[in-house]
């Protein structure tokens, strides 16, 4: 057997769960985009810039909770399975800490709306979006806790059950809160992008409450000691190694998404239609994104259990193989993705208007993906080895300063001479955008690879 193919063998178990999981969670902003552009442009233009913002707000936080996978896996990997459980007790307080600094956006999100420049009416919509979308982030952030535990220990399809099970109450839900409806006495009015975050809220409680139930009951969690005890006293020690390594991660995640969620915000200046189009083509890519995300965390599960296990040489066959897969995956369905395309946007919507402003974006698409499946399987494996601050800046540098910098001076910028129709508008902020994905690729596989030869140096 090839040692690709061994590698391979190994990640897909691990991947494929996840990757359903994903899909799930984001069939879940994909419902919700396709009903509210059924229901009006400007619902969907304020789940467009409201969606941009709790997306910037939860995945910043989100990536501080994931510091538990490297930091489980790898006590998972070295047998020490209730040191394994301690961490998910206190990835829950940090979890709950950081509901706190979540909140205070939520409620008060005047800066993004000013950066936006919606009218009136669609950031009136915006702020209810949000607010009811903040009783959904402490069940959200507490049960990124439980997923990043279960990758870590090998279990993704506890997680992928549960989120399959959200999406089958989400569908339902959101159609009824969106449209309205009417039971006997009981009369909801149409609540348009409003409705989408009382779904998401329900959801979000549902999937907790049953999370907790399964790490009580299900004997796989025993040697972890979840089913004796209650949560468990903050741990300094191990509050600080969390927050040593998921502050960066953290903020990589942040500019790594508000790198793409302000370009909605950005884009809204341009008008309702722009806005609408772009918010189209940013779900297609996130679907797309399902699929590479998968595979990196397959791969830093690896990596880690095996750095627990102190095999290194496996944890750098993991690694890189895991990256030379998730390029060739990237390339196969980025080119397929790039040839449909116009059929691909037509099953989101039959209004010409919002389908013409999408279509020009998705230009991009292939290098967009192909580049964005380099960082982000790169940016994983090094999380495994717990390096997070370098690649945190090599995403400072590409994604918010060529990426979305660059975008914004070529849609809004003073040019001295005329520019080309595909680096105007919303078209230059997908440009930078790509360009800035490709730079981090470049930058963190080149990190990855010193990291390996230092390692294996070491080793001799």
């Amino acid at each position: 057997m090839s040692a690709r193919l061994q590698s391979l063998r190994q990640i897909l178990p691990l991947a494929w769960p996840v990757f359903v999981g994903q899909l799930a969670v984001l069939a879940y902003s994909t419902i919700d985009t396709l009903l509210v552009a059924r229901h009006s442009a400007t619902d969907l233009a304020a789940l467009a810039v409201g969606s941009a913002v709790y997306t910037s707000v939860f995945v910043g936080l989100m990536g501080v909770v994931l510091a538990i996978s490297p930091v489980a896996g790898q006590l998972f990997g070295a047998k020490r399975m209730a040191e394994a459980g301690d961490s998910l007790h206190q990835a829950a307080w940090l979890a709950l800490a950081l509901t706190v600094l979540g909140e205070l956006v939520l409620w008060f999100p005047q800066p993004f709306l000013a950066i936006s420049q919606v009218n009136p009416e669609i950031a009136a919509k915006v702020r209810d979006y949000l607010r009811m979308l903040g009783v959904a982030l402490p069940a959200a952030l507490l049960f990124t806790a439980y997923r990043g535990f279960n990758t870590a220990v090998s279990r993704p399809k506890a997680v992928m059950a549960l989120q399959i099970g959200g999406l089958a109450l989400k569908f339902p839900a959101s159609a009824l809160l969106i449209g309205g409806f009417s039971i006997g006495p009981l009369q909801v009015p149409a609540l348009g992008a409003v409705g989408c975050a009382i779904a998401t809220a329900i959801v979000m409680w549902s999937q907790l409450l049953i999370a907790l139930l399964v790490l009580r009951r299900d004997p796989f969690y025993a040697d972890f000691g979840f089913a004796r005890t209650g949560l468990h006293r903050p741990s300094k020690d191990t509050l600080l190694r969390l927050t040593k390594l998921g502050v960066p991660m953290g903020a990589s995640v942040l500019i790594e998404v508000t790198g793409f969620t302000f370009m909605a915000i950005f884009i809204a200046r341009l008008g309702t239609t722009p806005v609408a189009g772009h918010q189209l083509a940013a779900n297609l890519v996130a679907m797309m994104f399902m699929m590479p995300l998968a595979q990196a965390n397959a791969c830093s599960t690896l990596v880690a259990q095996a750095l627990g296990a102190r095999d290194h040489a496996a944890a750098r066959r993991l690694g890189w193989h895991g990256l030379e897969i998730a390029l060739a995956i990237a390339f196969v369905m980025g080119a397929l993705i790039f040839t449909l395309r116009g059929q691909v946007l037509g099953l989101y919507t039959s209004n010409a208007a919002i389908v013409a402003a999408a279509l020009p974006l998705l230009g991009w698409l292939w290098l967009f993906h192909v580049a964005d499946a380099g960082q982000t399987v790169a940016a994983f494996v090094l999380r495994a080895h717990h390096i997070a601050t370098a690649p945190m800046l090599i995403y400072a540098f590409a994604i918010w300063g060529l990426g979305l910098g660059g975008g914004y001076w070529l849609a809004f910028g003073d040019h001295a001479i005329a520019l080309p129709a595909f680096m105007r508008g919303a078209m230059g902020f997908w440009s930078a955008a790509s360009a800035g994905l490709a730079a981090a690729a470049i930058g963190l596989g080149a990190l990855l690879a010193w990291v390996h030869r230092r390692e294996a140096s070491a080793s001799r």
